[in-house]
């Protein structure tokens, strides 16, 4: 399986954001997107999760050698400011995903399980949303997407919320669940993308590009990071 761009551009009145994104990522791999702010990495989540219309060009899939159109639930999308129905508790906000895609099913766990995945304390499962803290509501964004399990997750700089223990386990759940899905993990922190990641792209002045790392030691790939950002 294949996500597919195909020259997407995307205007602003007359600020060219996305001038001609044209990439293919692959089933089974972390993409590191990297820009700077402002270098429209969400605007390009956006287009692809259709929550903004495309000024030229397509998204599609590519599956078993025919390209089809993107479906709902072939998706999911973490967002950098978690939102998060603050009227119910966790549990209810994890069991109406349940309910939502019940063809699934016989591959679920308990509610329980999951909490005990994503490390969510007993005592916080039955609380109202609106009293969690910024992370915890982050928490629940990742856990209703591994329930929902789309081929494609998009994530939008989903562990700066999190301390450093319960990020290098989002880290590690991340490269548990790779496989059959494409990941691509927005973010501003190169040393991040580094180590999670298995292929780093560059979203500079509209356009995408691949860094390879092959015969790169660790600073040598940093310095041409840098220097792909810094060109005008």
């Amino acid at each position: 399986m294949k996500l597919i761009l195909e020259h997407i551009k995307k205007n602003f009145d007359k600020k060219e954001v996305l001038l001609d994104v044209d990439f293919a990522f692959e089933e089974g791999k972390i993409y590191g997107l990297l820009g700077r702010n402002g270098a429209g990495k969400t605007t390009l989540f956006n287009c692809i999760n259709e929550d903004l219309e495309v000024d030229g060009g397509r998204c599609c899939i590519e599956q078993e050698g025919k390209i089809r159109e993107i479906r709902s639930g072939d998706i999911g999308y973490v967002l950098a400011s978690p939102v998060v129905p603050e009227f119910l508790t966790g549990r209810e906000f994890l069991k109406f995903f349940m309910d939502i895609h019940s063809e699934k099913k016989e591959r679920f766990q308990s509610p329980d399980a999951y909490f005990n995945l994503m490390k969510i304390a007993e005592e916080d499962r039955d609380r109202l949303m609106k009293d969690y803290s910024h992370g915890m509501k982050n928490k629940m964004q990742m856990l209703v997407n591994l329930v929902a399990d789309p081929c494609i997750l998009l994530l939008d700089e989903p562990l700066t919320s999190f301390d450093v223990v319960v990020a290098e386990e989002m880290k590690n759940l991340l490269k548990e669940i790779k496989s059959g899905h494409i990941l691509i993990f927005s973010t501003h922190i190169m040393e991040l993308a580094l180590d999670l990641c298995d292929e780093i792209v560059i979203l500079n002045h509209g356009i995408l590009e691949k860094i390879h790392r092959e015969n790169l030691q660790s600073e040598a790939l940093k310095e041409k990071i840098i220097q792909a950002l810094r060109e005008e």
